[in-house]
């Protein structure tokens, strides 16, 4: 993770380079094209606008919760704060149901019909923080999954029933009970619709004191539900919103968002509910697109980004995938990433409320797209201009009329081609209408006659490793909390009295199988820990079985996808069976379950090679159940033990996992208790060291969206860095990665990717190494065999800061890493 980096030094700077290009051209370089018009006609017509937000689900905010002061605030403030970043409109929460909902499972409020419980999770403090700092905001919930009381059916249970209104009916009653009115409620995420429940849901809301409360359908793919609220005027009536996610495509440019002529034509908003999925650097100029274009195309009134912050472990799917990255709380680092300022062009400058200006609304001719707003009194306004499609500078002209104020605008503007944070959402002065205005390619421009628009100034501490010892007895903690830094992927684990010894001790609390949304994991699972610096260590908990089943302790987990948590695990049965395995992912997954239908389950597209498990070792001891007993795992180097009990009882190589986090699994839907839970490092002999993956960072020639050249040093072989294949780049493609400062190098590891596509497995390399990241000496070349076993180049005598991997040929004519290591010597200085 980055650091936000300071800005003020290069505003001014930034300022007279913007304000020369609203002067036009220099004399004699003047455009023989005509500027292109953009007109802001108030009497043109527009729809309503509704507001741009972002979704907190999926356990997506869950380690925020855990951040210290004062970066907690900071953060916030950056999502929240009006003409602070990126000021958000709306905030869409999951209803959380115990279950897998893509990084995790989030807390249900309401377990079985006679338990309710107002205060678990953390969207209602997070609702609560939002509405502290924009009182305006409005806010939007859904639900993945649910309670296994909720439901019905058995093969694929489903929450089109009444009792699942009746939870829903409930969670509004806690939202009242926070002083939260919630603004808009959906049905089931991306799942198929029942237009009868739809209609109950909406006279229950009637009848029980939520009229005011906007039913959204069906936040799912296709718009499906079109020709039903065409056809059925029940449905229609009880819908409110139409709301679609990913209209401009999925892990994409999100170039055109289009909407059906039947979904324009049914006189209701139109919402992108869910997109995005990119992350908060890379992802900032898709999301520029993706702010004015569906409108453009689909009539679309909001846009909604998944997600709002990265605040869950790099362990699980969608790295980075938000406005801002937060996932370590232990050091309070976080990064306020070009996402905030490419969506803070439209939400510091507007209000939900506002109407679109369609005579201002289109595309550019040399790549790029526009949009105007503006308030219902037409005393302001505000046009977005995005050039992110633009290969050379182009010229405009934007006239005003229609009883719209014809003074001058302020302008800001944002470089989204730019990793220089200086040179994003800087106010460049003032302009006149029919002004030409020369527009940059890859930037983002907002003018307006709007005021009280800023840049936050808060400056995150740089990232740092989570140091070991790390212990955690669970006794400090009120009965149902989370403790601090688990993340639970599926079930619910938390602090509860101890059975058969005194004290708290973590419980997993739900027995009964829940409404599952992907088809993921079906089994509690919680992690901790710190994927990018844990390597070599030994973790031990007691454990304690109320009931036939088995426990598990996890080490050295770096991934989990589908169905899978890969790492190591030592699991433990009540009829006293033991069994140390590993499973590996083999690679980066190819696509994450839509339940469309009945039949959907796990992962949508088979994947090129499964996952790999693999028993290392098996035993028995005496019957478990009802007992505590104490499970351990050492780690050093490639050399695992298991312990039971304090004795060793398997000790086996492998080389699969080099680093990762430490996790409690239960069978399902078992109860389980956790005790003294503690992690210690284990201190290998010899000379030579890794690094942890925490002190890497990385830059690479290019990369493909979703492979970005952080996810080659990011501790996990199950994500990588490609290069771009949309559109094609050829080799030679290189990785460099940065060690921090100068080092003395012993060796560098390079791992392919391991799930059987031989696109990018490199076979012939050049190595070279940098003390100031300028000037690059070779240091070794080579050829590999394009398989995915693990190579080494042994360096001597090199000390250098940066290591530079060069793909001059490599499977299919591409480039790509799983991860890459260095090594240091111990026994030199550095």
């Amino acid at each position: 993770m980055r650091a936000h980096r300071r800005w003020i030094p290069a505003l001014l700077g930034a300022w007279l380079v913007v304000a020369a290009v609203w002067a036009g051209p220099p004399a004699g370089a003047r455009r023989t094209a005509a500027p292109q018009q953009i007109v802001v006609d108030a009497a043109s017509g527009g729809r309503t606008f509704d507001g741009i937000g972002a979704l907190s689900a999926g356990a997506s905010s869950r380690l925020l919760v855990d951040y210290p002061e004062p970066q907690r605030r900071q953060v916030l403030d950056y999502l929240f704060k009006p003409g602070y970043g990126a000021a958000l409109q709306i905030l869409k929460v999951e209803i959380g149901g115990d279950t897998n909902s893509t990084d995790g499972a989030e807390p249900s409020h309401m377990r079985t019909p006679s338990d309710l419980n107002c205060d678990r999770g953390y969207e209602w403090w997070l609702m609560e923080q939002a509405k502290a700092r924009n009182p305006r905001i409005k806010l939007s919930a859904l639900q993945w999954g649910a309670p296994g009381w909720t439901g019905s059916g058995d093969a694929r249970p489903t929450v089109w029933t009444d009792r699942d209104i009746d939870y829903l009916l409930a969670w509004l009653g806690c939202a009242g009970r926070h002083h939260l009115r919630i603004d808009y409620l959906g049905g089931w995420n991306e799942a198929w619709f029942d237009t009868a429940w739809y209609g109950r849901l909406h006279a229950a809301l009637r009848d029980h004191g939520y009229g005011d409360v906007k039913v959204v359908a069906d936040d799912s793919f296709n718009w499906d539900v079109i020709k039903p609220l065409t056809e059925d005027p029940a449905f229609r009536s009880a819908v409110d919103v139409v709301g679609q996610h990913y209209v401009c495509g999925y892990l994409s440019d999100y170039l055109r968002c289009p909407s059906p002529q039947a979904a324009r034509g049914l006189g209701i908003p139109l919402h992108a509910s869910e997109q995005g999925s990119l992350p908060y650097d890379s992802g900032a100029a898709p999301l520029a697109r993706a702010l004015n274009r569906p409108y453009i195309d689909g009539a679309m009134t909001s846009t909604i980004n998944w997600s709002l912050i990265a605040s869950w472990y790099d362990t699980m799917p969608f790295q980075a995938a938000g406005l801002m990255g937060a996932n370590e709380p232990w050091s309070g680092a976080y990064v306020a990433g070009a996402s905030v300022w490419a969506i803070a062009h439209t939400t510091q400058f507007t209000r939900p409320g506002w109407r679109y200006v369609d005579s201002a609304s289109g595309y550019l001719d040399g790549g790029g797209s526009h949009v105007a707003l503006r308030s219902p009194d037409s005393r302001d306004y505000s046009a977005v201009i995005e050039t992110i499609d633009a290969t050379a500078p182009q010229d405009v002209e934007v006239t005003v009329t229609g009883g719209l104020p014809a003074g001058p605008l302020r302008v800001w503007t944002s470089d989204l081609s730019s990793a220089d944070p200086g040179r994003w959402f800087t106010n460049a002065g003032t302009v006149r209408p029919g002004d030409t205005l020369t527009l940059e390619p890859g930037h983002v421009y907002t003018l307006t006659t709007t005021t009280g628009q800023g840049r936050g100034r808060a400056v995150s501490p740089p990232p740092a490793p989570l140091r070991l010892p790390y212990r955690d007895g669970f006794g400090s903690y009120a009965d149902g909390a989370t403790p601090r830094y688990l993340s639970d992927l599926d079930g619910a684990f938390e602090a509860a009295p101890c059975s058969g010894r005194p004290g708290r001790c973590l419980r997993q609390a739900i027995g009964d199988r829940p409404v599952w949304w992907n088809g993921w994991l079906k089994r509690p699972v919680t992690l901790v820990g710190d994927l990018k610096s844990w390597r070599d260590y030994t973790a031990a908990v007691d454990v304690r079985l109320d009931e036939d089943g088995w426990t598990e302790l996890l080490g050295r987990v770096d991934g989990q996808w589908g169905d899978a948590v890969s790492g190591v695990h030592l699991r433990l049965s009540s009829d006293g069976q033991w069994q140390l395995y590993d499973e590996n992912l083999q690679g980066q997954d190819s696509g994450l379950c839509v339940p469309s239908n009945p039949s959907c389950a796990g992962i949508a597209a088979p994947r090129p090679q499964p996952v790999q498990r693999r028993t290392l070792a098996l035993g028995r001891v005496s019957r478990t159940a009802a007992a505590w007993h104490r499970l351990g795992l050492r780690f050093a180097g490639d050399h695992i033990t298991a312990l039971l009990d304090g004795t060793s009882i398997a000790e086996v190589g492998s080389t699969v996992h080099a680093s990762g986090q430490v996790g409690l699994g239960v069978s399902p839907w078992r109860h389980a208790e956790f005790d003294d839970l503690a992690v210690t490092p284990v201190r290998q002999a010899g000379s030579v060291r890794y690094l942890p993956a925490q002190s890497l960072t990385a830059t690479g020639t290019s990369f493909h969206h979703g492979y970005e050249p952080r996810k080659a040093v990011d501790g996990s072989a199950q994500s990588m860095w490609h290069n771009e294949w949309s559109p094609r780049t050829s080799l030679p493609q290189s990785i460099t990665v940065d060690t921090g400062r100068a080092r003395p190098i012993a060796k560098v590891t390079y791992q392919p990717r391991e799930d059987g596509n031989g696109n990018g497995v490199i076979t012939r390399y050049d190595l070279a190494t940098s003390v100031d990241g300028v000037t690059f000496t070779p240091a070794a070349s080579g050829s590999w065999p394009l398989d995915t076993t693990r190579k080494e180049i042994d360096l001597s005598g090199v000390t250098a800061r940066f290591v530079r991997l060069t793909a001059l040929t490599a499977g299919g004519g591409y480039a790509s890493a799983a991860e890459i290591q260095i090594a240091v010597h111990t026994d030199r200085p550095s």
